[in-house]
């Protein structure tokens, strides 16, 4: 429970010390790979709070997603077809469904603890 809080508050701080920039031509791949990653991250955490988290199903996804969209982002920009907004609109669902499982299964354990 403890680890990844300890590795999101150390990522926060060294990226806020770093004076780090991506060029503006790889800010569509990483925009979408950071996207396809957050989806991963909840729908782990949504599996955890389902009591079915697997960790190398959850490594897989994580990885498979994340290089896949930026694969398609690039292959949509080779082609000159923003390819990415598909992959946008689908992580982006994904995201707020995972989000709205996650709201709802805490949400009942509280409403339950409380009685």
């Amino acid at each position: 429970m403890w680890l990844p809080l300890i590795g999101l508050i150390v990522g926060l701080v060294v990226g806020f010390l770093l004076d780090w920039r991506v060029p503006q031509e790889y800010s569509s791949y990483l925009s979408i790979a950071l996207l396809a990653g957050l989806d991963t991250i909840f729908g782990g955490i949504r599996s955890f709070l389902e009591r079915t988290f697997n960790v190398r199903i959850f490594l897989s996804g994580f990885f498979f997603n994340t290089l896949f969209a930026a694969g398609l982002a690039f292959i949509g920009g080779f082609l000159g077809i923003d390819l990415y907004l598909a992959a946008i609109v689908a992580f982006g669902v994904r995201l707020f469904n995972n989000l709205a499982v996650i709201r709802r299964i805490v949400l009942s354990r509280w409403i339950n603890q409380q009685e």
